[in-house]
């Protein structure tokens, strides 16, 4: 990692064991006397939201903390690119609620409909109304359908975007697995801000590997909405030693910028007037907060929503929380990581503000890594702190470009221990092998 802001990539690993270790102190300490009925209800059962759950409950036991998801089994966006790429199977992505009701929380297999912040209610789609002293939402993104013409939710059975994972994930792959040695995919990109940043590229790069093993003279073209994206001189650097000119990043300046979708024919039409056609169409749109989050009144103009970065309190809504893919919290990523730390500082917050108590200095870490070939990794990472109330970047970087290949096996060897480690902290439970 590169030096940055004064830090060397040891200081920085340093800093993150003594961030996490500070906060599970914090998570540790014993509950301040309150009524036993404080009620906490937290939507969305993902990265973020089991992460909530688990810690308010880890952190005071009396709290009744309901968690609300509809899947019985949740597979992660994280590593779903693998599965595409043929280095996992779909059952690896799978966690299931167990042992978070082994530890106390309700757990509801409904979804949530409407929030009344007057009443501090949840509707529920099956009927039901929860009653809340505390609420937290993580409800991720909501695919912005029409933004381009021509993509709506019937377009995303031809062309699956696949930025939810589960049955769009396998439909793509099932896409991917029929398509004709020699044939092109097409992946479009989306402008900023949306779900995981570096996920395009490393989709790219594990369907290149796929390719290289099954499809050889199959092409990959990426349009996209943007000039520059996250990692995007590693990614470059590895596409070109790993799979020569299979790869082709066409940037919005240069005609990349898609405007309309004919999902039947997979075809697309760039802002230049450029057509292209392709055999697996992988359109991944524009994207917003979930739906709760504007019924609720938690969003804003923007279309996703702003937070008090110390608590990740909603600046709207009072009693209500929000982490995750749906706030506005640059710099910080839309990342897992980035929602599982957000929850965790939610969840002391919480705790504290139920008893009267002012809420501890957060501290924040994000690292995404990032895989080109089985045992070719890259990473980002960043740790950062609240100034003047608003988060800022304290220090971090990137892998470095001139690694030599020992070092990139070993950054997939840490991408693959990081998604064991947070499946294990927030849902209790080791992968499927």
């Amino acid at each position: 990692m590169k030096k940055n802001q004064g830090y060397s990539r040891r200081q920085w690993l340093k800093h993150v064991g003594q961030t996490t270790a500070a906060s599970a102190v914090l998570l540790s300490v014993p509950s301040y006397a309150r009524p036993a009925s404080a009620q906490v209800v937290v939507v969305g059962g993902g990265f973020g939201g089991a992460t909530a759950a688990r810690y308010i409950k880890r952190r005071d036991p009396s709290i009744h903390v309901r968690l609300i998801e509809p899947a019985k089994t949740f597979y992660t966006c994280p590593f779903s690119n693998l599965y595409l790429g043929g280095l996992r199977r779909f059952e690896q992505q799978a966690n299931s609620y167990d042992d978070l009701r082994a530890q106390g929380i309700e757990i509801i297999h409904d979804i949530a409909t409407a929030v009344d912040p007057d009443k501090k209610t949840v509707q529920l789609a099956q009927g039901a109304s929860l009653t809340y002293d505390k609420l937290l939402l993580s409800p991720g993104v909501d695919m912005r359908w029409h933004a381009l013409e021509g993509y709506d939710e019937a377009a995303a059975e031809l062309a699956p975007h696949a930025w939810k994972a589960g049955a769009q994930t396998q439909l793509l792959k099932k896409q991917l697995d029929a398509m004709p040695d020699g044939g092109t995919f097409i992946l479009v990109a989306p402008e900023n801000p949306f779900r995981c940043p570096p996920g395009p590229y490393e989709r790219v790069s594990m369907v290149a590997h796929y390719f290289s093993q099954h499809k050889p003279k199959s092409k990959i073209l990426i349009l996209d909405a943007k000039d520059a994206f996250s990692k995007q001189a590693l990614f470059q650097d590895a596409w070109q030693h790993i799979y020569g000119d299979m790869i082709e990043w066409v940037p919005m300046s240069q005609g990349g910028r898609v405007i309309r979708v004919d999902a039947k024919q997979r075809l697309v039409e760039t802002e230049f007037g450029d057509q292209h056609q392709a055999d697996v169409l992988n359109v991944i749109p524009p994207q917003q907060a979930a739906q709760i989050a504007h019924q609720s009144g938690v969003a804003d103009q923007s279309l996703w929503v702003p937070i008090d970065p110390t608590t990740f309190a909603s600046q709207h809504v009072p009693d209500v929380y929000v982490v995750g893919d749906a706030t506005i919290a640059s710099p910080m990523p839309k990342s897992g990581f980035a929602a599982n730390t957000q929850a965790k500082v939610a969840a002391a917050a919480i705790v504290n503000a139920l008893s009267g108590q002012a809420p501890a200095e957060p501290s924040f870490t994000n690292t995404c890594y990032s895989l080109i070939a089985p045992d070719y990794g890259i990473s980002v990472g960043h740790l950062y702190a609240v100034n003047n109330n608003q988060l800022v970047e304290a220090s971090g970087g990137v892998s470095p470009r001139d690694a030599d290949a020992d070092f990139r096996r070993r950054e997939a060897q840490y991408g693959a221990a990081w998604y064991e480690a947070i499946s294990l902290d927030i849902w209790g439970t080791e992968p499927h092998a």
